[in-house]
């Protein structure tokens, strides 16, 4: 993968995952790459950037998120190997 590392963001509810998404791509230098709706009102964001960048975007995205709605899970994978990106055109 071209970038350093892959974050995500699980939230419940598209309005919680807009105002995480937003908090993340103001924090750092990072790129959304994408969103997945997963089913029962869960969402999740997806990031990619530097390992650093992914890291403090994600956080700061969990926090904004928590603000106005419900977080379910945080993830930052580092130097992700190459086949993931075969699990979806928004990973990388």
């Amino acid at each position: 993968m071209a970038k350093q590392a892959i974050g995500m963001i699980e939230t419940k509810g598209l309005i919680t995952l807009m105002e995480a998404s937003d908090a993340a791509l103001k924090s750092a230098d990072v790129v959304m790459t994408g969103w997945e709706k997963i089913g029962s009102g869960l969402v999740t964001g997806f990031f990619s950037g530097d390992v650093a960048a992914v890291k403090a975007a994600v956080e700061a995205g969990a926090e904004a998120g928590r603000n106005v709605g419900e977080v379910v899970s945080v993830q930052v994978i580092a130097r992700p190997h190459d086949e993931l990106s075969k699990l979806g055109s928004w990973i990388g």
